[in-house]
């Protein structure tokens, strides 16, 4: 079991340069584990590319569908006082964005507090440079 990212997660919805690495990996483990708001995060992210004329109608209702099929199968990280206190932690020491400290945050935590023993897999540099410095084993980076 990995724990993915948003930025993981997106390009097994659309055709980008990593959907082929990020399907091996989801075929080889397809146990899934995220935080719980994931979907939101990949929902906007469908958006974006929509309201910004790069995915079409068409292309946006596909996305959002293999989404929902995801999410009807993965695990979620559940929002909890402990979650927030790590990401507020992670804020101040790494350079992270809000929703990225909440990311790092819950596979921490679903991790015991011992980061090597969960593998993470993101596309996002600045969160990839604090999971390893965490002690986060990265997988696709």
């Amino acid at each position: 079991m990995r724990f993915w990212d948003a930025s993981a997660i997106v390009p097994l919805l659309l055709a980008e340069p990593a959907t082929k690495r990020m399907r091996a990996l989801a075929a080889a483990d397809p146990v899934m584990l995220v935080w719980w708001a994931t979907e939101v995060e990949c929902a906007s992210a469908v958006a974006r590319l929509q309201r910004d004329g790069d995915l079409n109608d068409e292309g946006a209702a596909r996305a959002l569908d293999r989404l929902s099929q995801f999410a009807g199968a993965w695990h979620e990280v559940d929002p909890s006082d402990a979650i927030r206190e790590a990401a507020l932690r992670f804020l101040r020491v790494h350079p992270l964005r809000a929703a990225d400290a909440l990311q790092l945050a819950a596979a921490f935590l679903v991790a015991e507090r011992r980061p090597s023993s969960l593998a993470l897999v993101t596309l996002d540099d600045r969160l990839a440079a604090a999971a390893r410095k965490e002690g986060f084993a990265l997988a696709g980076a």
